[in-house]
């Protein structure tokens, strides 16, 4: 019997909105539901039902209703979701003005920054009424090459009040990268700014904002926040207008809010790019925020009293997902810089300074705290903090375990996963549940999740592909410049040619006593020495807890008519890759996860190579010890760290 890392008390259970929402079901359709299950199960058999109840439960603001809540279930990709429902997505995140705190903003060199809802409003209402007499309107694109600071939510608020679709990144992505993924969009207006820190490092992007914008000759206007600077000089960037400019010349006042149907474009992103040009997927606003607002009332219990902080950039889904916490009325915490500077114990000063309620990371962040020995819960005043969100890849069983010995015993431990192509989740946690070790709690709801085999039949217990049987509202309305849809359904719906499913290129085990999910690192970079399926987290979980291992990254190399594994590892300072120390690792994995992960060769790298949302990137390196090309490394944090592995390739096709 496996034993629950927390239990949620019959208080808190009472408490969560989750438990407000099963009423509102009960009451609207005479079931008779109290654990997550139920309400699970009845989501994905009364996909419709579920949707409706949640747009009510959620109070989505519109000028005019759906007729349809979805048109055909059965078109997939294609269906259309609240069909003739006209809304704004902006009107539905600025619905609060009053003086609750809409933000609270904290750079690592400690400038703090804070806006009311009021203020925000007023703010967002200046920015719209230059847009508007820029000519912006609703379907033009707004790009944003920004830090996480409060003018980037501005900005997309005010670019979205006016019905046009917005896409970001923030400006430690190089000029080649920002223009792969902005450039193909043909934006008529850029938000940047004059610079950046980073590990106490100032950083000017001028010249980048300059490069980026001279070669868009769509854009109007690049419309820069003094950040670095209090008075930059902006001469070099072509169309560039300083943003105190604009607050100085245009009044605060009531807003138009334009409406639009509900599959209006309004977000546009973009997958890693570590293999070509990034693909663009085109999302739409009622799809968005009713996901977002199903995410963070129901999975992450968001209430108006929240304090909810995720590290993130505006380069990756959880700053969007972040951002529609104003929805629900929480006071979000934005951070700019490196999460460890000046040590690795500076997130929980915050957390302790601001109190807190709801803090969001990633498996990489948590794993270095357990490096670095920090223990959180002993060096500060955590009685805020009541719940810890976590993504980004996968987390081990020490790494939960951690959570509840070295930071709170006492908190919801919500492991969530998902990507960036739906805006969301497919697996979450909810309040009402038990959280166990390496187990997310669950599918989310009305996704209808399921792992298959190589046959395209559901499995239970066993490792199997992770697979979406039906459509939901945040999948893509389609990819930019994908008129027929082929890159579309290449990327999701060919997998298993004899069913239409969304596969998503996950390995996952379903767990049929406690219904929680394990996640097993991606299928899209498979180990398969002699025909037998690996999941690569499950050889990270064993190596990296070994003392000596700083960081690794595992890939398949086709060899000899079979593919064997090659475990590169980034090693502690001082520590040498000894065959004592090969040993060890061959030994710990042969004994704690199979005589099948057990790699053919163990090398030393000087740097694992990672995305802009803290994904290690498997393919590229799988790519380039196979032979084939990467074509985008600006798409990560360290590019130089593939020349490491480029050097490498002929030695390794030698043996």
């Amino acid at each position: 019997m496996k034993e629950p890392l927390w239990i949620p008390s019959e208080e808190q259970k009472s408490r969560a909105n989750i438990t407000h929402f099963i009423r509102h079901v009960n009451a609207r359709f005479g079931t008779k539901f109290s654990t997550y299950r139920e309400l699970y199960d009845w989501s994905v058999v009364h996909i419709p039902d579920f949707w409706a109840s949640m747009w009510d439960f959620a109070d989505v603001r519109v000028s005019q209703p759906y007729t349809q809540v979805v048109d055909d279930l059965n078109r997939f990709p294609g269906a259309s979701w609240f069909v003739g429902a006209r809304l704004n997505f902006a009107e539905n995140l600025l619905r609060y003005r009053d003086s609750h705190l809409a933000f609270v903003f904290r750079r690592e060199d400690g400038l703090e920054r804070a806006m009311t809802y009021d203020e925000l409003y007023q703010r967002v209402s200046q920015v719209t009424r230059f847009l508007r007499n820029a000519g912006v309107q609703a379907g033009d694109r707004v790009v944003g090459y920004m830090p996480n600071i409060i003018e980037t939510p501005i900005a997309m608020l005010a670019a979205t009040s006016l019905g046009a679709t917005w896409a970001s990144c923030a400006p430690d992505l190089g000029a080649q990268a920002a223009l792969d993924r902005l450039g193909q969009l043909e934006p008529v207006i850029m938000f940047a700014v004059d610079g950046y820190l980073y590990k106490g490092r100032r950083f000017d992007t001028r010249a980048k904002a300059a490069e980026v914008s001279g070669r868009i000759p769509s854009l109007r206007h690049v419309i820069v926040v003094p950040y670095a600077e209090d008075a930059p000089d902006l001469s070099a960037i072509p169309h560039a207008v300083c943003y105190t400019d604009i607050l100085a010349q245009e009044p605060p006042g009531e807003m138009k809010f334009e409406q639009v149907p509900a599959d209006q474009p309004l977000y546009i992103m973009f997958s890693s790019g570590t293999t070509g040009k990034p693909k663009a997927m085109v999302q739409g606003a009622a799809g968005v925020l009713i996901n977002h607002l199903k995410e963070l009332i129901l999975h992450t219990d968001l209430k108006r009293e929240d304090r909810i902080l995720y590290i993130t950039s505006p380069s990756w889904m959880m700053w969007n997902w972040l951002i529609s916490s104003l929805g629900v009325g929480a006071t979000i915490v934005l951070y700019d810089g490196n999460p460890n500077y000046p040590d690795a114990r500076n997130m929980w000063r915050l957390v302790e300074e601001l109190g807190i309620t709801i803090f969001g990371t990633s498996a990489t962040y948590i794993h270095y705290l357990m490096k670095e020995g920090v223990r959180p819960g002993e060096d500060f005043d955590l009685s805020t903090l009541r719940e810890i969100s976590q993504t980004g890849s996968v987390l081990s069983p020490e790494g939960f375990e951690y959570v509840y010995q070295a930071i709170k015993h006492s908190l919801h431990l919500n492991s969530i996963s998902g990507g960036t192509d739906i805006n969301g989740c497919f697996a979450a946690g909810n309040p009402i549940s038990p959280v166990y070790t390496s187990e997310l709690q669950g599918p989310a709801l009305g996704m209808k999740v399921k792992a298959y085999d190589d046959q395209a039949n559901p499995v239970w217990d066993r490792v199997g592909e992770l697979v979406c049987e039906a459509p939901s509202p945040s999948m893509p309305l389609y990819f930019w410049n994908d008129p027929d849809d082929e890159r579309y359904l290449n990327a999701y719906f060919r997998y298993y040619p004899q069913k239409r499913v969304w596969r998503h290129g996950d390995y996952i085990l379903m767990h049929s006593d406690t219904g929680g999910i394990t996640f097993l690192g991606r299928s899209d970079a498979t180990l398969k020495p002699s025909g037998v399926r690996i999941g690569t987290a499950e050889i990270y979980n064993v190596v990296e807890q070994l003392p000596e291992v700083v960081d690794s990254l595992a890939v398949g190399q086709n060899w000899h008519g079979d593919q064997r594994v090659i475990l590169f590892v980034k090693l502690a300072e001082g520590v040498a890759l000894t065959d004592e120390l090969k040993a060890k690792i061959r030994r710990e994995l042969r004994e704690k996860a199979s005589p099948h992960h057990v790699p053919a060769r163990i090398i030393q790298a000087p740097d694992i190579p990672y995305t802009f949302s803290t994904k290690k990137v498997e393919i590229a390196v799988n790519n380039i010890i196979n032979g084939r090309p990467v074509t985008n490394r600006d798409a990560l944090t360290n590019p130089e760290s593939l020349d490491y592995f480029e050097a490498l390739r002929e030695e390794l096709e030698k043996e």
